[in-house]
């Protein structure tokens, strides 16, 4: 972001990305709240206090990938959750409805996982879903691990799921590092459930996907404030 402002405190629309997230996700009534912080934490805690008051957070010592700040997460989720949903902090778009579908896919499809995707024009910079000849979800592949059959794909990893605890809890133990990236990849579980014969649904995003937005660069911060006053103005 070429700042020193910790990514999820710019603000969209006058509020910041983590608040919009947590906001969204309390108004589809999720009814616990952990939020995982690392970098400029402090700050972060902050602007939690003052508008979300109830979320519990977690701290992620080394930044060591999405897989990672889920294993963080999992001491500070309630002993009686059956199911877990992982959101990113930096997609301020996101609506309740989208939540909604997506707990009602996962519900219906008594899956592992059940996880959120989107068709681009240009995917670039995102996870590829990659599909085996039913149409099923096989596997998430990172772009910086993707060959060039991958990168051709145009339909993307939101970086939205939900997962029964159980099933989560044993794939975090599983994730490996052995990466381009060296991390622990989230993503990492979907292919671990296939493996075993577990479930693994998806729903996609509908109408433009604009929701899926992440925000990595001041460019895609522009662009998640124009799209949010174009939403704005059709309502």
């Amino acid at each position: 972001m070429n700042s020193p402002l910790p990514k999820v405190l710019h603000r969209v629309g006058g509020r910041t990305m983590v608040d919009r997230v947590a906001g969204v996700l309390e108004r589809a009534g999720v009814p616990d709240l952990v939020v995982v912080v690392g970098f400029g934490r402090e700050a972060v805690a902050a602007d939690l206090e003052r508008h979300h008051a109830g979320a519990r957070l977690a701290i992620q010592e080394e930044q060591l990938g999405t897989g990672h700040a889920a294993r963080a997460a999992m001491p500070r989720v309630p002993e009686g959750a059956e199911s877990v949903g992982v959101f990113s902090g930096d997609t301020p778009l996101l609506t309740p409805e989208t939540v909604w579908a997506l707990t009602a896919e996962h519900r219906e499809r008594e899956a592992a996982a059940t996880l959120l995707t989107a068709e681009l024009e240009d995917p670039t910079g995102y996870g590829r879903i990659v599909r085996d000849g039913q149409g099923l979800v096989e596997r998430i592949v990172e772009e910086k691990d993707a060959d060039g059959e991958v990168l051709a794909i145009r339909e993307i990893n939101a970086g939205a799921y939900l997962f029964q605890r159980t099933d989560l809890e044993e794939a975090l133990e599983a994730l490996r590092s052995d990466n381009a990236q060296g991390e622990y990849y989230l993503t990492d579980a979907v292919s671990y459930f296939r493996e075993r014969g577990r479930p693994v649904a998806a729903l996609k995003a509908a109408g433009d996907a604009s929701e899926v937005l992440g925000v990595n660069t001041q460019e895609q911060l522009l662009r998640a404030e124009q799209l949010l006053k174009e939403r704005e103005e059709r309502v």
